[in-house]
């Protein structure tokens, strides 16, 4: 019997796409149910940073599963990834003590860790051209996920309880079979290749990545006090975890015009201008009520956002024959920077309040904004 045609490239980036929405709101919805699983276990705010870092910090692996990505090839470790995120998504509502709680959420982030380094790379070798335009819409996918998921566990638990984030679960195991017809069976790396130059690439990678860890920090510290200062203020569970979704999904602009903007702008004014327009939006919800809190929180999702398909296509210019190492770098281990740096904010906000956490996250995207003048420029598309 003849084998199947394979799809076209876009309906197989769409594929992807979705596998990366579905993944990436499986791993990324805590935030919207923080308060309710801190008050279920009986846990101080001041844990709630630590929390968020259990799940961060195994980002960190992104590099390590890219090397081993790049030695085996295929597309397995992305489908092993998303089964895992899956997994760990529909016990978060079942566990029964803080221990297990952070278990659960540490088998999150190493699952997600172990998606992401083929899938960016096998968006690249799909696209072959504007491969800035088929990122941008890879990333969208979850960025659209991270946004959308905190509500709908949110929900979950207003309608039924902790125990029904196990729906979560369904999508994810739904969607395995779907990413392993349109990921790209990427080659293997020869033994035999030439190894990293790590004496010509080590200090434009560590201005990328420290640049990147920066923005993450600004990016957790916002998924993670906003839903905590609606709730002080006595808002509502799912009104707290749309605001996630404002900054995520809103942020979506800033994915898709981002590769746009740094073509006719440049690379460096677009990381230079996104930071600083991040640091006074954040600045101002350390102070900001009412429409304005949802105003700010869009506005920084898009200036926000507006860097990550160009961040993770820098990376991959500095070590073409690694992209899956390199995509790790810039989002994995970045990220896992962030995440530890999280861990300070559940201290600060039981001593000063989410104002204080927001002024830090302020100065961080200032130190960013500097820092952007030393990240290496990419060249614009003619």
């Amino acid at each position: 019997m003849a084998a199947r045609p394979a799809a076209s490239p876009p309906l197989r980036l769409a594929g992807m796409s979705w596998s990366h929405f579905v993944n990436d709101g499986a791993a990324n919805f805590l935030p919207g149910v923080l308060p309710a699983i801190l008050i279920g276990l009986h846990l101080p705010v001041a844990l709630a940073g630590t929390l968020m870092a259990a799940l961060l910090v195994g980002q960190g692996l992104q590099p390590f599963v890219g090397l081993v990505g790049d030695r085996i090839g295929g597309r397995a470790l992305s489908l092993v990834g998303l089964v895992g995120s899956s997994l760990g998504a529909g016990l978060v509502g079942w566990v029964a003590s803080p221990a297990a709680l952070i278990a659960v959420l540490v088998l999150i982030g190493v699952s997600n860790a172990m998606f992401h380094p083929q899938a960016l790379a096998g968006v690249r070798r799909l696209a072959q051209t504007r491969q800035g335009l088929a990122m941008s819409v890879f990333l969208v996918g979850g960025e659209i996920g991270r946004g959308v998921w905190p509500v709908l566990a949110g929900l979950c638990v207003v309608w039924g309880g902790l125990h029904w984030l196990a729906l979560l679960a369904l999508p994810g195991f739904a969607s395995v079979f779907l990413l392993a017809r349109c990921a790209p069976a990427l080659p293997r790396c020869s033994l035999d290749a030439a190894p990293i130059a790590w004496r010509r690439h080590i200090g434009a990678l560590s201005r990328l990545v420290v640049f990147c860890a920066l923005r993450a920090f600004v990016i957790f510290a916002a998924v993670t006090l906003l839903p905590l200062m609606w709730s002080a203020n006595g808002g509502s569970l799912t009104a707290g975890a749309s605001l996630i979704t404002v900054l995520l999904v809103v942020g979506v602009i800033g994915n898709l015009s981002g590769g746009w903007l740094a073509d006719r702008l440049g690379s460096r004014v677009l990381l230079i201008g996104t930071m600083l327009v991040s640091a006074l939006c954040t600045a101002a919800l350390a102070f900001a009520g009412g429409l304005w809190l949802w105003g700010l929180t869009a506005m920084l999702g898009i200036a926000l956002f507006a860097t990550l398909p160009l961040t993770i296509l820098i990376a991959q210019d500095v070590l073409p024959e690694n992209r899956s190492f390199g995509s790790g770098l810039a989002l994995g281990l970045a990220n896992a920077l962030g995440a530890v740096a999280v861990i300070g904010l559940g201290p600060l906000i039981e001593a000063a309040g989410a104002s204080a956490g927001f002024l830090l996250a302020a100065g961080a995207a200032l130190a960013a904004a500097v820092l952007a003048v030393w990240v290496p420029r990419r060249a614009r598309a003619r």
